[in-house]
């Protein structure tokens, strides 16, 4: 059988079928990721390279010592300011005796921090420790008043009033290590919880019967109440040798003015 020498014809041009370009699909960024400058994004656009945010200094930068300095300032003004009341409230006591012009709670704690100053050195006993505490004794009394026996208030219930009070002059103070030393220091004088804190509660008996013995000389009144109030109730020999000296003062006619 013969075989054909010919090739077979090539198709007709134009009926060749061309397969459709192929589209990829848009690349999916990763998340936080960010198309640079020049590759494809959605769609096969290039995507420009956004330049990177500054930063909010305010936001990064730590406090002002300025700033700092001026919160601490305000809130020190704040916390005076509001302890003026001590220097302007007078002792109840004096008043319910019709005492006129009598001392403010300021100058009670005040004769007591200089007790504090001029006492003979004891053994174990800290001597300033005993003038903070006689400074702040009766700091809350600047909120409460002073409250004393004849208010007819239980005595838990003052301390009560007077913790609470103390809590908010530490707030107003703005907190920290001096409004715990604060807090800390009417604590142990209010619980009578150490040496210092019984010296100075003897402070406030002789400080208390040596204002009553100057009264009596001033106004010609007797003050037999504080004196009794007293009797037996020291706990130091500082306090008792004091008080001894206050009242041997009264009973031979020889306060001084």
């Amino acid at each position: 059988m013969a075989v054909s020498s010919r090739l077979p014809a090539p198709p007709a041009r134009g009926l060749l079928r061309r397969s459709p370009p192929r589209i990829l699909p848009p690349r999916r960024l990763a998340c936080g990721a960010r198309a640079v400058s020049g590759s494809p994004g959605q769609g096969g656009s290039p995507v420009p390279r956004r330049p990177p945010q500054p930063l909010d200094a305010a936001a990064v930068a730590p406090p002002s010592p300025v700033s700092s300095a001026a919160s601490s300032a305000a809130s020190a003004i704040d916390f005076l300011t509001l302890c003026h009341s001590l220097k302007t409230t007078k002792r109840k006591g004096w008043i319910n005796h019709s005492i006129k012009g009598p001392e403010s709670i300021a100058d009670h704690m005040y004769r007591m921090a200089l007790m504090a100053l001029i006492a003979d050195d004891l053994p174990a006993v800290n001597r300033e420790r005993c003038i903070k505490i006689a400074i702040v004794h009766d700091i809350a009394e600047a909120i409460v008043g002073d409250i004393t026996p004849s208010d007819g208030i239980p005595k838990a219930e003052k301390s009560r009033r007077e913790q609470e009070a103390l809590n908010e002059m530490c707030e107003v103070l703005g907190g920290g290590s001096t409004a715990e030393e604060i807090k800390g220091l009417w604590e142990e004088y209010e619980n009578n919880s150490s040496v210092e804190a019984n010296l100075v509660k003897d402070f406030d008996k002789v400080e208390m019967i040596l204002q009553a013995l100057e009264y009596e000389k001033e106004h010609g009144k007797v003050l037999d109440e504080f004196f009794l109030s007293t009797a037996g109730k020291f706990q130091t020999e500082i306090g008792k040798s004091w008080a001894a000296e206050v009242n041997s003062r009264r009973t031979n006619g020889c306060g001084q003015n």
